[in-house]
C-alpha cells in the first residue's frame, strides 16, 4: 500500500520561502517518478516540479528558478523547497508518485500520476 504524507505547508508574506516534505512508504521508492502538483481555488490542478526515475527534473515556466525538487532515497522523502514565494503561489500542495519515469509527461498530464497525499495548503500574502 502506497503511502504519502505530506508536510510544510503554512502561511508567509511574499518574498518569503518554506520547504514542503512528502515522507513515502510502501513501494520501491527509487523507481518511481515523483513530483508536486497545485490547485488553486477554482483552478485546475497542475504540475509544479517532477523529479523523474533517474533524478532527472522538470519544472513549470512559473516556478523556474524559485523552487527546487529533491529527494532523499535513504530517508524515503520528497522535498520541494520554494523561494521568493508570490501571492500567486497560494494553493493546495500535493505529493505524487507515478511508475511513469517520463517527467515532461507527467508535469503536464497529472493524471498519469497513479499515487497522490492529501496536500498541505500553502498560503502567501503580500
Amino acid at each position: 500500500q502506497v503511502q504519502l504524507v505530506e508536510s510544510g505547508g503554512g502561511s508567509v508574506q511574499a518574498g518569503g520561502s518554506l520547504r514542503l516534505s512528502c515522507a513515502a512508504s510502501g513501494y520501491t521508492y527509487s523507481r518511481f517518478s515523483m513530483g508536486w502538483f497545485r490547485q488553486a481555488p477554482g483552478q485546475e490542478r497542475e504540475g509544479v516540479a517532477v523529479i523523474d526515475c533517474d533524478g532527472s527534473t522538470i519544472y513549470a515556466d512559473s516556478v523556474k528558478g524559485r523552487f527546487t525538487i529533491s529527494k532523499d532515497n535513504a530517508k524515503y522523502i520528497l522535498y520541494l523547497q520554494m523561494n521568493s514565494l508570490k501571492p500567486e503561489d497560494t494553493a493546495m500542495y500535493y505529493c505524487a508518485a507515478a511508475w511513469s519515469c517520463s517527467g515532461a509527461y507527467l508535469l503536464r498530464n497529472n493524471n498519469g500520476m497513479n499515487y497522490w497525499g492529501k496536500g498541505t495548503l500553502v498560503t502567501i500574502s503580500s
